[in-house]
């Protein structure tokens, strides 16, 4: 357990490294190049991110809580990252020091209310992993036990002992140093860091609640049901807790062990490109994901007997994440204009999300999205490793202020969507060092663009209605108006006068347009059979007075 001291000492080491570096980040990477020395900062700058990580890994090894979930993110950055970061790093996926199986044992009686012994025929002393906030044993339950969840081999997961007091200390921490970074301009301007703080702050005290856990697992069982490219583990209900969580043991092959895939005769690159379409499909299809799919909670589980020789196997659902329908919309979106490699498409697409604020001036940063997808674009994780590091140096020069003064700005429930898709792309490029993201894009774009053009269809349906909607009751209303003036019983509203009247000619106008945009289509549908020249170019003509139909009114609203 944590006593007050541990936590006060706790929270300043935290702080004194995070200024320590903002310090030196300040002085070499802002203020040297400003007084014309940048080559002797950029001399020393591998020799200092390395010593950064080293420091950093023993910090978060000798901490533990929050301090190795951001370590272990770092280190799956392989796409980003420099490999002096990543590779001191990397020991924080597994390495992640236990708890002393005595104070396991006794935290999970008293949270069960009963001795280990009268649950589990046995539980292994030894853990099968250490995580930053709990760790899991191997157990088998008791026969009564095992009938009635219907499985016996199990893990079972333990909150470390006194996390909740941890998780408090190390949140309180990283909000005094977010407080700190935003009070420099170009982060301030475009990173609301406290709010994104508090979403972080969020997720992991979810994190903590396992029987949330449970249920996430739950509904992503349901999410994947009938998919046999994903597995999940089933809950013990009736042995889990708040803090004590009991599942079927699903270990298998972990997803970034290619010497035992290929040994059980699987491609590790195939493995890569089903992991990122399942991924893709989490993301921008469903719109509830796995935000945490480092290679830890990734399992590959051989299955010879079903119809496919193996499946992806997730475990850890503590930390999820949900899109929602606007938002999955525009990364959809985003991800067609990638595919297409399309620059004004993927800054429309960025400031749909709502990445971009709707004021930005984006004809620069068009062209620069043009320029990058015309030098780099299709390039794998390999083939970009070869380019010329002058190059992207040149790039990010030329670029650099552009990007600075745009105001860029994560919106909400951006965070884990960010996550989740850097860690997908580093467990892909760990598996296959010439992994192309482009190529598995594409497919999963091609799909999209045919979803998306059977959702315009439905649309442009339901316009049609609504249009025909109002022609018939057009009629009516009419002849209710100039019976009220017969009457004198029509009150005029002069200022407001000027504009009714424009709007019922606009709807006057777009009543016109569909008619004559239904008569075109129909005919060029009758036609094209017997004559497909004609047929076709009356479709086509249908086109315009269809556009007019669906937007004039909104033409006319924006007209003053």
């Amino acid at each position: 357990m944590t006593d007050v001291g541990d936590t006060r000492a706790r929270y300043r080491r935290i702080l004194r490294f995070a200024a320590r570096y903002m310090v030196q980040a300040w002085w070499f990477e802002l203020f040297l190049p400003r007084i014309g020395l940048a080559s002797l900062a950029a001399r020393g700058r591998a020799r200092r991110l390395q010593r950064l990580a080293r420091n950093f890994h023993a910090l978060a090894v000798s901490l533990g809580g929050l301090m190795i979930k951001v370590g272990q993110f770092m280190s799956s950055r392989l796409d980003v990252l420099p490999p002096v970061i990543t590779k001191e790093l990397e020991g924080l996926q597994d390495e992640v020091p236990p708890v002393r199986f005595e104070e396991i044992r006794a935290f999970a009686e008293a949270e069960l209310g009963a001795p280990l012994s009268a649950i589990y025929e046995w539980i292994d002393p030894e853990p099968l992993a250490a995580a930053s906030l709990g760790q899991a044993h191997r157990a088998r339950l008791l026969g009564v036990e095992a009938l009635e969840v219907g499985f016996a081999e199990v893990v079972v997961k333990v909150q470390r002992p006194g996390i909740d007091r941890i998780v408090d200390v190390d949140l309180a921490a990283l909000r005094r140093v977010a407080a700190w970074l935003s009070r420099v301009r170009v982060v301030r301007e475009h990173v609301d860091l406290p709010a994104l703080l508090e979403e972080f702050a969020i997720t992991s005290r979810e994190e903590i609640d396992y029987l949330h856990e449970a249920a996430n697992a739950e509904r992503f069982r349901e999410v994947f049901a009938g998919d046999p490219r994903v597995g999940t583990p089933d809950v013990a209900w009736e042995r889990s807790t708040r803090r004590v969580l009991t599942l079927a043991d699903v270990t298998a092959i972990k997803i970034t062990d290619r010497d035992a895939l290929r040994d059980a005769g699987i491609d590790p690159t195939e493995v890569a490109h089903e992991f990122a379409a399942v991924m893709f499909d989490q993301l921008f299809t469903h719109g509830y994901f796995h935000a945490d799919p480092h290679p830890g909670n990734v399992f590959v589980t051989p299955t010879p007997e079903a119809e496919r020789p193996w499946s992806l196997t997730f475990i850890d659902f503590g930390m999820m994440g949900e899109v929602p329908d606007r938002l999955r919309r525009g990364l959809q979106q985003l991800i067609i204009a990638v595919a297409a490699r399309n620059g004004r498409q993927l800054v429309d697409s960025i400031r749909d999300v709502g990445v971009l604020l709707p004021s930005a001036d984006t004809v620069e940063l068009e062209r620069a999205m043009t320029t990058l997808f015309a030098r780099f674009g299709g390039m794998g994780f390999a083939e970009l490793q070869e380019v010329d590091p002058r190059e992207f140096r040149d790039f990010a020069i030329e670029f650099r202020d552009l990007v600075r003064r745009m105001p860029f700005q994560l919106p909400e429930n951006f965070l884990l969507v960010i996550r989740a898709v850097s860690l997908t792309s580093g467990v892909c490029s760990a598996l296959d060092p010439a992994f192309n993201i482009w190529d598995a894009v594409e497919p999963y774009a091609q799909r999209l663009i045919r979803d998306e053009r059977g959702g315009l269809v439905q649309a442009f349906a339901k316009e049609a209605a609504s249009v025909a909607g109002l022609v018939a009751r057009m009629p009516r209303r009419v002849d209710d108006v100039l019976t009220r003036l017969e009457d004198g019983r029509l009150a005029v509203d002069s200022p407001r006068l000027d504009a009714r009247v424009r709007g019922l000619e606009t709807l006057a106008r777009r009543v016109v347009s569909a008619v004559l945009f239904a008569g075109l289509l129909i005919a060029g549908a009758v036609l094209r059979p017997e004559d497909a020249v004609i047929g076709a170019s009356l479709m086509i003509a249908s086109v315009p007075a269809l556009l007019h139909a669906l937007l004039a009114g909104v033409i006319a609203r924006r007209v003053p």
